[in-house]
C-alpha cells in the first residue's frame, strides 16, 4: 500500500485487543478505551456514522426498527445475582417472535427450502402459538426445471434427472402479495438469499443459514479454521476458468 493511502475496513483485526484487554476502544466509556487503529471508522468515517445515527431519531420505520432491535438485545440477557455478570436466555427463534410482537408485525412470511420444510413447519406451529400467522413459501415453486436458467445437464446435482431451479425472486413476490409483515429466511442457497431479500417488500432476517456439510451452523468453519478447515487458508474453494 502506497504512502497517504487510506487502509481498508479492517474491525476484525482490533480482536486481538479484545482478547488481551477485554475491550475495545469502541466498547468503552469515552476517552477512557484503548488506543484507536491506524484506520478506524469511527473516526476516519465520523460524518458517514453520525448521519447514519440519525436515521435512527424521529418517528421514522427505521428509527423505530432500531429502537426495538436494541430493546430486544437487551431483553435476551438477564443478569446474574450477586454479579455484574448477564447470562444470555433466548434463542434467535425467540429474539425474532419478541422483535415481531413488540413491532406490532402479524404476518410473518417464511422464505424455506425444500430441504428444510419439516423445520419450517415446526417454526409455523411455534409461531402461531405466539399469536403470529405464518406464511411459507417454498424455494421450488413451480418446478421449473434448471436447464431452463440456460444450465446444462452436468451442471445439475443430479446429472440425468429432473431438478426443479429455485425461484427466490417468486418466493419474495408470493409473500409481497400476501401482505407479510416481516420475512424469515430458512436454509435459502447462497445468492437465492441474496435475490429474496433485494425483492423482498417486507424486512427480512435470518433464521436459518444453509450449511450442508456442519447441519447448518457454517460457524463451525471459524471455529476449526485451525485443523479440520486449516485447508481454506491454503487451497482455493475453486478454480475459475476463463468461462467463468
Amino acid at each position: 500500500m502506497s504512502q497517504g493511502e487510506e487502509s481498508p475496513l479492517s474491525c476484525s483485526r482490533c480482536s486481538s485487543v479484545w482478547k488481551k484487554q477485554g475491550k475495545t476502544n469502541c466498547w468503552s466509556e469515552p476517552g477512557s478505551g484503548p488506543a484507536r487503529p491506524a484506520y478506524c471508522p469511527s473516526e476516519k468515517e465520523a460524518e458517514i456514522i453520525e448521519e447514519s445515527f440519525r436515521q435512527y431519531t424521529g418517528d421514522r420505520e427505521e428509527a423505530r426498527l432500531a429502537r426495538v432491535a436494541a430493546e430486544v438485545e437487551g431483553l435476551c440477557y438477564q443478569p446474574v445475582p450477586g454479579s455484574d455478570a448477564v447470562n444470555a436466555r433466548w434463542t434467535r427463534v425467540e429474539d425474532t417472535i419478541a422483535l415481531a410482537l413488540l413491532m406490532g408485525w402479524k404476518k410473518i412470511g417464511i422464505a424455506t427450502c425444500i430441504g428444510l420444510l419439516e423445520e419450517s413447519e415446526r417454526l409455523s406451529e411455534i409461531l402461531r402459538a405466539q399469536g403470529l400467522e405464518p406464511l411459507s413459501v417454498c424455494c421450488k415453486a413451480g418446478s421449473v426445471d434448471k436447464l431452463q436458467l440456460g444450465l446444462k445437464e452436468e451442471n445439475k446435482v443430479r446429472p440425468g434427472t429432473f431438478e426443479p431451479a429455485c425461484n427466490p425472486i417468486a418466493q419474495a413476490r408470493l409473500l409481497n402479495q400476501a401482505g407479510a409483515d416481516m420475512n424469515v429466511i430458512v436454509g435459502l442457497c447462497v445468492g437465492h438469499d441474496m435475490l429474496f431479500n433485494k425483492h423482498s417488500e417486507a424486512p427480512v432476517t435470518t433464521l436459518v443459514v444453509k450449511d450442508r456439510v456442519t447441519g447448518h451452523n457454517p460457524v463451525a468453519v471459524l471455529y476449526g479454521q485451525n485443523f479440520y478447515y486449516k485447508r481454506l487458508q491454503k487451497q482455493p474453494v475453486i478454480k475459475l476458468t476463463k468461462e467463468d
